[in-house]
């Protein structure tokens, strides 16, 4: 009896194992499934030691939960480190939260995008009917976003963006129910022209050429880039537009297309292992000899900064939705050390996108009185005050009651020796700090850009 009940253990383990392994390449699923198969005097895998993936529950159970929060991000795949952070960032929230008596109590499901839009929508479709969820959140690429932003419009279901970054879900395409909570395209690249400016006032560069993925966040961030700089009447020459796919392996056809024609500038909206692999490649080559390169919405990540090593390339100018040393404040340190003690690493900017999220969804639930009320928690939303770690001394980030977007400064800085923050050896610096309300697109702009776009 005692051996057929091991078995009948053994049976369900291995099939709890491949639903969660879902998302994993089927060869990982069979060697798992084959290892969990054999008897325990041949096999010593404790199942705790297999890195499971998929649906993640936190916070309060349903049947005692204030509301149900439902979150897609990418937990396999090239960008699995962003889901991997957010849900570290809700858990903090989560347990913040937990601390005043007087904040609902929110249940969190969060599962695997797997960084498509179809699939996350079906996902999006089952949390509404099957979790009844009251409110969508999270996201990492903008093509997913805006997609399910689309189904949170026709489901009449609020959408609280987390981490996808395209200011078309915002301006274009913005709908009383979807809210981003991290910065976006525009903010950065506002920043970044300022940046820019200053730098052709002291060099006088005059050649830019842009190298971004070819979807819906890479076009995007071209075309705020290029309005920012028109508004400030910079003047330059585009010597090229490069369009690799979204995980592209090999960089070497458009790394050598820059070389045989070089800017003074490269701005590059490749984000983490993107940017990173190609960073790796471009340093065999004279590229950061020859240009200095900018990636100003998502270059400073925590994880491109370990990347980089002890030397990182010359000339590098770099920025991030949230960076881990700025600004230097109580609560940004405390935010940072929380994350590390819980983890035992450093935040991506992702984590603090889905912080701010489920404080965001807390807060407007205690202003609104209940969720189930979307007009009461739309107009708590519309201009809701939040302090998060991103804000410096004495600002508090905001969401824009027109835009929906929230208002936030941004911070450009270049790769410095740091040690405080191991692995990585530099961290940025030499800032060049740029306040929220100068980045916020005029209302002439967001006329212009919901004009063209028939909205």
């Amino acid at each position: 009896m005692s051996e057929l009940l091991a078995r009948m253990r053994q049976v369900l383990i291995i099939l709890c194992t491949i639903t969660c392994l879902g998302g994993l390449p089927m060869y990982t699923r069979v060697a798992t499934v084959m290892l969990l198969g054999m008897s325990s005097s041949h096999a010593k895998v404790p199942v705790q030691a297999i890195p499971l993936v998929g649906r993640v529950e936190l916070g309060a159970p349903e049947e005692t939960a204030d509301a149900t929060v439902a979150c897609m991000y990418p937990m396999t795949g090239r960008s699995a480190s962003y889901g991997r952070d957010s849900i570290v960032g809700i858990k903090l929230a989560l347990d913040e939260l937990a601390t005043d008596p007087a904040s609902p109590k929110l249940r969190v499901i969060v599962d695997d995008s797997r960084s498509k839009s179809s699939f996350a929508v079906r996902m999006a479709e089952d949390f509404i009917r099957q979790d009844h969820a009251n409110i969508l959140c999270g996201m990492v690429s903008s093509g997913v976003g805006m997609a399910v932003s689309r189904l949170a419009k026709e489901r009449k279901i609020i959408l609280i963006g987390t981490d996808h970054a395209s200011s078309r879900a915002t301006l274009e395409e913005g709908h009383k129910y979807y809210f981003r909570v991290s910065s976006d395209t525009w903010y950065s690249h506002a920043a970044g022209a300022r940046y820019l400016r200053e730098l052709q006032q002291k060099n006088n560069w005059n050649k830019l050429a842009f190298l971004g993925p070819d979807y819906e966040y890479g076009r995007v961030a071209w075309r705020d880039l290029q309005q920012a700089l028109g508004l400030l009447e910079v003047d330059y020459k585009v010597t090229g537009t490069y369009w690799p796919k979204l995980y592209e392996p090999d960089y070497s056809l458009y790394i050598q297309a820059l070389l045989e024609s070089p800017p003074d500038v490269l701005v590059v909206s490749l984000w983490g292992g993107d940017f990173t692999a190609f960073i790796d490649q471009a340093r065999t080559t004279r590229l950061f000899q020859q240009m200095r390169v900018a990636n100003l919405d998502a270059g400073g990540d925590y994880e491109t900064l370990v990347s980089l090593g002890p030397k990182p390339p010359e000339g590098l100018i770099l920025s991030a939705r949230h960076h881990v040393n700025w600004p230097d404040t109580k609560l940004n340190r405390h935010f940072v050390n929380r994350f590390h003690a819980l983890s035992g690493r450093y935040p991506s900017y992702s984590a603090q996108g889905a912080y701010a999220g489920m404080l965001t969804i807390a807060l407007a639930i205690r202003q609104a009185g209940k969720v189930t009320d979307t007009e009461s928690m739309i107009s708590a939303l519309e201009g809701l005050r939040v302090r998060l770690p991103k804000d410096p001394e004495g600002y508090v980030s905001y969401i824009d009651p027109d835009t929906h977007q929230i208002v936030q400064a941004q911070a450009v800085g270049t790769p410095v020796p740091n040690t405080l923050y191991p692995p990585a050896q530099v961290m940025l610096g030499n800032w060049h700090v740029y306040d929220a309300e100068s980045l916020k697109p005029s209302p002439a702009l967001v006329k212009k850009r919901r004009g063209e776009s028939g909205n």
